[in-house]
């Protein structure tokens, strides 16, 4: 009987057991489910850095759109003025996050420098990551000339809700431009050799 009792306890101990949690997030799934959270959303921006080499950058109107998502690739076309030959682009690696800079010809075409970047060398966290300068950037760099890029670092920054910001740091320089993510603007048109949005 009293084995019985006890048997009977240790079930009733078992069903009332919570269950296991479910294993939380890494800060880098929770960076890109805060990203993912902005599509087809558009916002604008303003340069937030003091470097005179923006100076005429910093006067034009500036405008991100989250255009395409995906589960491993996020598309964020930026617009200078009436330039749009940059794209953003973070996409899921083995490792981590991938950021690429896409920048096209008004036809379309690549421009000589495109396709550069970083992958993340950390975790960083749900609201930042940065991007050091990977082997292929540093080689198109030095190709044309523009060695000082080849210690360049990007961060992204979002603050959901409040602010998303890129930023590129090196020695001696350093952009940031942030978006105001509390009001939306107006959809812009495609960038450069993308495909149009569907109907």
């Amino acid at each position: 009987m009293r084995k019985w009792i006890g048997a009977v306890a240790a079930l009733a101990l078992v069903a009332c057991t919570p269950p296991a949690p479910a294993p939380a997030a890494s800060p880098q799934d929770a960076f890109f489910a805060n990203l993912t959270a902005l599509c087809d959303n558009a916002f604008a921006g303003r340069v937030v850095s003091t470097d005179a080499a923006d100076a005429d950058f910093a006067s034009q109107r500036l405008v991100m759109h989250v255009r395409e998502c995906s589960a491993n690739e996020i598309r964020i076309p930026f617009n200078v003025g009436e330039n749009r030959s940059r794209t953003w682009v973070i996409t899921r690696t083995a490792d981590g996050l991938r950021l690429k800079h896409d920048h096209r010809h008004e036809d379309g075409s690549e421009d000589v420098l495109t396709q550069y970047g970083g992958d993340t060398a950390n975790e960083g966290t749900a609201t930042r990551q940065d991007f050091p300068v990977d082997q292929f950037s540093q080689d198109l760099f030095v190709a044309n000339a523009i060695p000082q890029s080849t210690t360049n670092i990007w961060g992204v920054e979002i603050n959901p809700g409040e602010t998303f910001a890129y930023e590129l740091n090196r020695e001696n320089r350093h952009l940031r431009v942030e978006f105001d993510l509390s009001q939306q603007v107006e959809t812009p048109p495609p960038s450069w050799g993308a495909a149009p949005a569907p109907d």
